[in-house]
């Protein structure tokens, strides 16, 4: 080793190749504003960044020491002037907490049906190997008579919205040993969509979704491990878990890590929401650079996903009222006192689900996920929502389709006032009382079905039997359901000639309810910022951004909308997209045209000058005056383009991928 001769400086253009396009970006704000979360300063932004992958998994000698490993290689990394980030699961501060009884705990342990799977290996005299690797951990023979929770956690170092669940995990691993089982730690992936927002690395978010799935599903599988506690925190995360613990179907559960706390600066709330505006103002004059940078480093500045109701936040409301997590998980913020107390009772949950047998299947019916879409309609979630509660209907094999959302979204009226169509954050809902007074408004009032069982091991109705009511308390996070913002949901299910299988809206009414104008059509989400810039957008065109469906990628268009909105354009324009949105993005936004343009859906076909209707009363999204002559001629000299990943998991992703109106499952049956 004393043989590598050390190079004092860094030639950027060489160095930061990749991790510049973020940095230095102008555009990048929200990239920006998570490394500054992650105790970054200006003058890490200059400086190369090393992403340091370990292996880590707690159950297994060959690798639960991978963790002190990467810590070193980080501290190496960083004293060589360049920023480490690692991937893995690294070791926590040992605190303990008071645990908190919420569900019934029992003493003994029966062995079946605790043991099923992990008596496979530790029992079985054939598994010598297996049950020397047990030992190799530090387990002792008392130990291989427990049962074995797998408790998987999307930490990552290089994101603000999960550098704190590897401590969630460990409380967790406390409660469950100190409830007489075997807890043991690993990880699934997670990336960033706030980081990789608007560059080509966002073409993996969605298919990260599909990697956590398979990781958690794989290793649970493998390792024979009896129940699974996962920790997710990041908008991929949620439904990624969620599939893979319907895969298993073994005792389950959901711990969300928490969303982070709104601050003040210079008199004013700033969130990361408002970052993805900030190059639209500043191009418009509204702002300067050195203003762009000030309010960009104070947008995301601890631990936590995204707190207004954007994607994240609304699948954690979604598994809630599913059942799968314990009450108020999704509302308790990343770093309130009562995250840790939630992460200590999860030990006697965990228990109780396995002694009772109670699995996911058990919890997740067409009845539970219909709370689920009721909950999302009345909140005003996130358009993904839809994509991820049809994914999760169809790996539980339960019948729902994407028009099963619509009589729902008529029937719910819109109640929650929160970002980015409101005025608060999630930390706000928590401060009334938590989700669960949200739910129980719902519930009194007939919206949900309460006869539906949940992690407590009791039905959704017994768990909001003691929560104060709405009408009680004196606040506008929730508006009451006879006078709600909107009388039916601002989720909407849009058809016609230029979606026959659907697409999905979110408006919230301020934008109005019809928008018609000539089409301004762009083959690509960067196409259309480059062309922003030159001023090819004007009032009252429908900007059609399209190649950018599931076998693409999917990826998220928050800085067209930001950028729209930055510009004062958002009020005027509408867009439509075969690509999706992020839980930020407002305005007149269609999203999920179905089928995307890569497969020959008619948005391919749509030229700049067409006459696009989007009729959100109507529930039709239409291209007009283009006889179907004229659309038969542009079908007939239509040619597919090449795919935009190349190579790859994205590669693979996009030989499966099925239609967003399916979910954009990758294992369906033909």
């Amino acid at each position: 080793m004393d043989s590598l001769e050390d190079i004092e400086d860094f030639p950027t253009d060489q160095c930061r190749q990749y991790s510049s396009r973020l940095a230095d970006d102008v555009r990048q704000n929200t990239s920006q504003s998570f490394f500054y979360g992650i105790g970054m300063d200006e003058g890490d932004l200059k400086k190369p960044f090393v992403g340091i992958s370990s292996c880590w998994i707690e159950g297994n000698p060959c690798n639960n020491h991978l963790d002190q490993l990467a810590l070193w290689i980080k501290q190496s990394v960083q004293q060589k002037g360049m920023n480490g980030l690692r991937d893995l699961f690294k070791s926590g501060q040992n605190i303990l907490c008071k645990t908190m009884a919420l569900v019934e705990d029992i003493e003994d342990f029966p062995t079946d049906p605790c043991r099923q799977y992990s008596s496979k290996m530790t029992e079985d005299e054939r598994q010598n190997m297996s049950q020397s690797f047990f030992y190799g951990i530090g387990m002792k023979e008392d130990d291989l008579k427990k049962p074995f929770v797998g408790i998987s956690s999307c930490w990552i170092e290089g994101n603000p919205c999960n550098n704190h669940l590897d401590q969630l995990a460990l409380w967790i691993k406390q409660s469950v040993q100190q409830k007489g089982m075997n807890g043991l730690r690993f990880n699934a992936i997670s990336i960033s969509d706030a980081i990789s927002m608007g560059t080509e690395g966002m073409r993996y978010s969605l298919l990260s979704r599909e990697i956590i799935a398979d990781s958690v599903e794989t290793v649970t599988e493998c390792l024979h491990y009896d129940a699974n506690i996962s920790i997710p925190n990041c908008d991929k995360n949620m439904p990624g878990v969620l599939i893979a613990q319907i895969r298993i179907n073994r005792p389950s559960m959901v711990v969300y890590g928490g969303s982070m706390l709104v601050k003040e600066h210079k008199g004013q709330i700033r969130d990361i929401g408002q970052a993805s505006e900030l190059y639209g103002q500043m191009v418009a004059g509204l702002i300067t650079n050195e203003e762009r940078i000030e309010i960009t480093k104070h947008s995301s500045d601890c631990s936590g996903s995204c707190p207004g109701l954007y994607t994240a936040n609304t699948m954690a409301v979604a598994i809630e009222a599913m059942g799968m997590c314990l009450p108020n998980s999704s509302s308790i913020p990343a770093l309130d006192k009562q995250k840790q107390e939630e992460c200590f009772k999860v030990g006697t949950a965990i228990k109780h689900l396995l002694i009772k047998n109670i699995k996911p299947l058990d919890i997740i019916t067409k009845k539970s996920l219909e709370n689920a879409i009721s909950a999302v309609c009345a909140i005003g979630g996130s358009t993904n929502a839809v994509m991820h509660i049809l994914a999760v209907a169809h790996t539980g094999n339960i019948q729902l389709e994407i028009q099963d959302f619509q009589p729902i979204s008529d029937r719910v009226p819109y109640i929650g006032n929160l970002k980015p169509s409101g005025k608060y954050f999630m930390p706000d809902l928590h401060g009334i009382g938590g989700t669960s007074v949200f739910l129980k408004h719902l519930l009194d009032n007939g919206y949900l079905h309460g006869d539906c069982l949940t992690v407590t091991g009791k039905t959704l109705v017994q768990n909001l039997e003691k929560v104060e009511s709405l009408e009680n308390l004196r606040q506008d996070v929730i508006f009451h359901v006879s006078q709600p913002k909107k009388t039916k949901s601002n989720l909407k299910i849009l058809h016609g000639n230029l979606a026959p299988e659907g697409s999905v809206a979110k408006i919230s009414g301020k934008e109005g309810h019809f928008f018609k104008g000539p089409a301004i059509v762009f083959d690509s989400e960067q196409d259309m910022l480059d062309s922003f810039k030159d001023d090819k957008i004007q009032k009252g065109m429908v900007v059609v951004i399209r190649y950018e469906g599931p076998k693409n990628g999917m990826p998220e268009m928050l800085y067209p909308t930001g950028a729209l909105v930055g510009a004062n354009l958002s009020q005027h324009c509408a867009l439509v997209t075969d690509g999706r949105f992020s839980g930020a993005s407002h305005g007149f936004i269609i999203g999920h045209v179905s089928p995307e343009a890569f497969n020959g859906g008619p948005i391919a076909l749509v030229q700049t000058g067409d006459l696009i209707t989007i009729d959100v009363d109507n529930l039709r999204l239409e291209m007009e005056e283009v006889s179907e002559t004229e659309m038969e001629r542009r079908r007939g000299s239509w040619t597919r383009p090449p795919l935009k990943c190349k190579h790859g998991s994205l590669r693979k992703f996009a030989r499966v991928v099925q239609s967003a109106s399916k979910g954009c499952i990758t294992d369906y049956e033909y």
